[in-house]
């Protein structure tokens, strides 16, 4: 049986569709936008998500665009990946998306623009100074499907 967490969330909004998790359709949550946005090329804004959560200790979350978001709405997120830590969980701790809009753009409420997954925090590291790494190289940088 898979392992199972309870997570707390509040929602701002009463128009954006409650949060489901899909059985057989990955690990990936979408988020929709709780408001109405107008864009203008070149223009930045941070789209307010609708929800704030308590993550579970020893958890963060990873916020990233969806596949078609750009296709279908021309922005992206300035920081290409947003992470959210456990303590980003106050009721007002809202989570937001940076966006800038590559093209003049109409993003509706309830909108699915971006989508996020929770992963344990990495473990303590300690790096080991060496000659060599003793392994066979692959090719360098870009090299994959040459």
């Amino acid at each position: 049986m898979m392992e199972q967490e309870t997570i707390k969330i509040k929602y701002h909004s009463k128009e954006i569709e409650k949060i489901a998790c899909l059985p057989g359709k990955g690990d990936w949550i979408d988020l929709r936008s709780a408001e109405c946005v107008t864009l203008k090329k070149g223009e930045y804004r941070t789209i307010n998500l609708g929800i704030s959560v308590q993550l579970p200790k020893g958890y963060e979350a990873v916020v990233v665009p969806r596949s078609s978001t750009f296709k279908n709405f021309g922005i992206i997120q300035t920081n290409h990946m947003g992470v959210i830590d456990e303590s980003y969980c106050g009721d007002q701790d809202i989570w937001m998306m940076p966006v800038l809009a590559v093209r003049d753009t109409k993003i509706e409420i309830n909108d699915r623009i971006c989508q996020f997954r929770i992963q344990k925090h990495q473990p303590q590291i300690v790096f080991q100074e060496v000659e060599s790494l003793g392994n066979e190289d692959r090719g360098g940088f870009g090299s994959t499907g040459k």
